[in-house]
C-alpha cells in the first residue's frame, strides 16, 4: 500500500513552523510525525502539502493509496484500522477525517459515498503550535515505549548519578559522564552519538536526539526534546528544539518551540508566565490577531533560521517568524514577522540576499547544503509574509 500524509485543516494554525515544512515533519516526542507513521506502518510515506513545498517534499501517487491526516499521531489501534482500509472506506473521529482510501482513477473524494469507520479511542493530535510542547510529555512517553521495546540499552556509565535506571535508554555512541539523570518523573532517551557534558542535571521525560548535545552544567526539566544535532545549555523547561538549533549558553528557555537552524544568544531569556498569571495569548496567522491558548505557561515560538543576540528578552507568548534577526535591549514586540531585522527599538526588512548568505554559512558548518529548493521555499515565505512587515 502507498501511504500519503496530508497537511489537513490545522496547517495554518501551526505556522510559523509549517511555513518551511509539512505538518508531517514537525518534531514532537522523540520522532517527527512522519518518522512515527513510517515506523508503525513499516513503510515509507510521501506528502500532500503546499505547492511551494512540494519540490522538497513531493507526493508519489500510485494505483492504490491511503491518505493520512498528519495532525494525528499513530498508535497501535489506529494503525491497524488504517492498514485494513479497503476501497471506499474512511476513518473519522467525530467530524474530522483521519484517513481514507483512494485509487488513481478517482477524480474527487466524496465522503457521502464512503463507508465511514468511527475511531472512538483517545489519540494525540497536533493542532496548534503550543501543542508541540504541551503534548510533548505524552508523545515522548509513547515514542520511548515504541522505540525501546525488546531492545537493550547501552550501559549507564558508573560516574552517572541515576534514579530509576530502567526508565533510561542510551543508544550506541552516546557520551555522558558525571551527570545526574532523574527518570522518576518520566523516561530519558539519549540518542545515537549524542553528548551530555559534566555537571548537567536532567529530569525526565527527556529526549536527546541523534548527534545532539547538552553543554556543561545544564539544568533540564521535562518534557523536553533536543532535536538532531541541536545543542542546549543553561536552563530549559518543557521545550522542543527541532534539528540543528542552538540554545548553547546560560539563560532560560521554557514552554517553547524552536524550529530548525535557530540560535539563541548567550544570557537570553523568555518569559513563560504573565505577571498577572492570566491565560497566554499567541499571535494567530489565521485571524491576524492574538488567540487564546488556554495555557497559563507559554513561552517562545520561533520559526526556522531565526536568531537572537546576547541578552535578548522575550515576553510571554512571543511568536517569531522565519529568518528573523533580533537584537538590542528591551522586549521586542510579541509578534515578530518573518525576515525582520532589529528589536525593541524597531524593525527593518532582513533582505533575502543577506539572509540567504547567512543560512548558507550556518548550514555549511553542519555539512548541509543550502540548495535551490531551500532558497525557493524561503523566497516564497518572504513574499507571503510581506504584509506583516513594515517596509
Amino acid at each position: 500500500m502507498n501511504y500519503i500524509l496530508f497537511d489537513g485543516p490545522t496547517r495554518n494554525a501551526l505556522l510559523p513552523f509549517t511555513f518551511t515544512r509539512p505538518v508531517a515533519d514537525i518534531l514532537i516526542g522523540i520522532l517527527t510525525i512522519r518518522q512515527k507513521w513510517e515506523a508503525y506502518l513499516g513503510s515509507t510515506t510521501t506528502t500532500l502539502t503546499e505547492e511551494y513545498l512540494s519540490d522538497k517534499f513531493p507526493m508519489v501517487e500510485m494505483e492504490q493509496n491511503v491518505m493520512i491526516n498528519a495532525s494525528f499521531l499513530p498508535n497501535a489501534t489506529l494503525v491497524e484500522m488504517i492498514q485494513n482500509l479497503t476501497s471506499n472506506q474512511a476513518i473519522f473521529k467525530g467530524e474530522e477525517v483521519i484517513a481514507f482510501y483512494t485509487n488513481e482513477e478517482q477524480e474527487e473524494v466524496d465522503f457521502d459515498t464512503y463507508e465511514i469507520l468511527e475511531y472512538s479511542e483517545d489519540c494525540l493530535t497536533v493542532e496548534n503550535t503550543w501543542d508541540i510542547f504541551a503534548k510533548n510529555d505524552a508523545a515522548l512517553r509513547a515514542d520511548f515505549a515504541f522505540l525501546t521495546q525488546d531492545r537493550k540499552s547501552q550501559p549507564i556509565p558508573k560516574s552517572v548519578n541515576v534514579m530509576v535506571p530502567e526508565n533510561i535508554f542510551i543508544e550506541e555512541g552516546a557520551s555522558l559522564e558525571f551527570v545526574t539523570l532523574n527518570a522518576t518523573t518520566g523516561p530519558i532517551y539519549i540518542g545515537k552519538n549524542s553528548e551530555i557534558m559534566e555537571g548537567s542535571v536532567i529530569r525526565g521525560p527527556f529526549a536527546l536526539c541523534e548527534g545532539a548535545g547538552v553543554k556543561l552544567a545544564t539544568k533540564v526539566y521535562g518534557a523536553t526534546t533536543v532535536g538532531p544535532y541541536s545543542k542546549i545549555g543553561g536552563e530549559v523547561n518543557n521545550s522542543v528544539l527541532f534539528g540543528y538549533s542552538n540554545k548553547g549558553h546560560d539563560g532560560f528557555l521554557g514552554n517553547s518551540v524552536l524550529g530548525e537552524w535557530c540560535n539563541i544568544g548567550a544570557d537570553s531569556n523568555n518569559s513563560n508566565l504573565k505577571n498577572n498569571y492570566e491565560e497566554v495569548k499567541l499571535w494567530s496567522y489565521e485571524t491576524e490577531g492574538f488567540a487564546k491558548t488556554g495555557l497559563q505557561f507559554c513561552g517562545l515560538m520561533m520559526g526556522d533560521h531565526s536568531k537572537c543576540g546576547i541578552n535578548t528578552m522575550f515576553n510571554t507568548g512571543t511568536v517569531v517568524g522565519v529568518s528573523a534577526n533580533i537584537f538590542g535591549s528591551g522586549f521586542p514586540r510579541n509578534f515578530v514577522p518573518s525576515f525582520s531585522w532589529g528589536g525593541a527599538a524597531g524593525f527593518t526588512t532582513y533582505v533575502t540576499s543577506k539572509a540567504f548568505a547567512t543560512a548558507k554559512l550556518v548550514m555549511s558548518r553542519r555539512n548541509v547544503e543550502f540548495d535551490e529548493k531551500e532558497q525557493a521555499i524561503l523566497e516564497h515565505v518572504f513574499d507571503e509574509t510581506k504584509k506583516w512587515r513594515k517596509e
